[in-house]
């Protein structure tokens, strides 16, 4: 009797256990995705500007060198700042991902916990906790798109730490020549041509790595939105938390993926003329 009493109580306890690992986990990778990047990317004397302040102060003056250069290819310190920076992307582009997997994983059996539970209580606190988990791998399917974006062009992602809108010194001399040479793109001569042409063809690589992942990202979305409407229509009409559930999901569901499509569609545009993007955003635009 004992062992039949410990047999059915099993599956009972494995989705407890389940949801106390995949929460701890999501901790766990939630902490890693914030304090470890930049300690796994530096090495070397390239710890010295893990931090922000540090990594400015070292791009500063390397991005001042290679405007003054002329050259297409990075001066030494520069190279050293865009590799550290495609680094950082990558470690954070792999833990977002194993977030947003841990998060889809624990949503799915929130949500499907809900749909099981019986009292009140129970359903409002674990509706909360489900829509609270779904928003948080929202957060992390973005940060995988950004990261994936940064790792893909790491100069134009690490640029836009400078202090554009207010260069002041140096910086204010080489950003005001580029923002003369972006405004009459292409039609630009001079010893600074060539490092303007990285600027503006990685600019619009940055942006149609962009338009990719919001492509992709859409045609998800709409998959997810009809497989939901698919299960709307299969649910007995009695169960109505079930058909409100598969609803709501499948709105929400298309409304990411227009507004996704309406990114695309931006980036796309920016990707294919990027210097008047780019000048905005040396003008401080953004």
């Amino acid at each position: 009797m004992r062992t039949h009493t410990s047999a059915l109580s099993r599956p009972a306890e494995t989705p407890g256990r389940a949801l106390a690992w995949l929460v701890a986990l999501a901790v766990a990778l939630g902490a890693g995705f914030v304090l470890a990047p930049g300690r796994l990317a530096a090495n070397g004397s390239e710890g010295a500007f893990s931090g922000r302040h540090g990594l400015v102060d070292a791009l500063r003056p390397a991005f001042i060198a290679y405007w003054r250069s002329g050259d297409r290819r990075f001066p030494p310190d520069l190279q050293r700042v865009v590799d550290y920076w495609y680094r950082f992307h990558v470690v954070k582009g792999v833990l977002a991902v194993a977030l947003l997997i841990v998060l889809v994983a624990l949503g799915t059996l929130l949500w499907k916990a809900f749909l099981r539970s019986g009292g009140p209580r129970g359903r409002l606190a674990l509706a909360s906790a489900a829509a609270f988990t779904s928003a948080l791998a929202l957060v992390a399917l973005a940060a995988v798109m950004a990261n994936v974006q940064g790792a893909l062009a790491p100069f134009s992602s690490v640029t836009s730490m400078l202090p554009l809108g207010t260069p002041g010194g140096p910086l204010a001399g080489a950003v005001g020549e580029i923002r003369q040479g972006l405004a009459h793109y292409p039609d630009t001569n001079g010893r600074n041509t060539a490092a303007l042409r990285v600027m503006v063809d990685d600019f619009g690589r940055y942006h149609a790595v962009l338009a990719v992942l919001a492509s992709v990202v859409a045609v998800v979305l709409a998959g997810l939105s009809v497989t939901a409407w698919r299960g709307f229509a299969k649910v007995d009409g009695a169960d109505g938390r079930t058909r409100r559930t598969m609803a709501w999901f499948g709105v929400l569901s298309a409304l990411l993926g227009l507004a996704l499509i309406v990114v695309a569609v931006a980036n796309t545009g920016t990707a294919a003329d990027p210097a008047p993007a780019l000048l905005g955003f040396y003008e401080g635009g953004w």
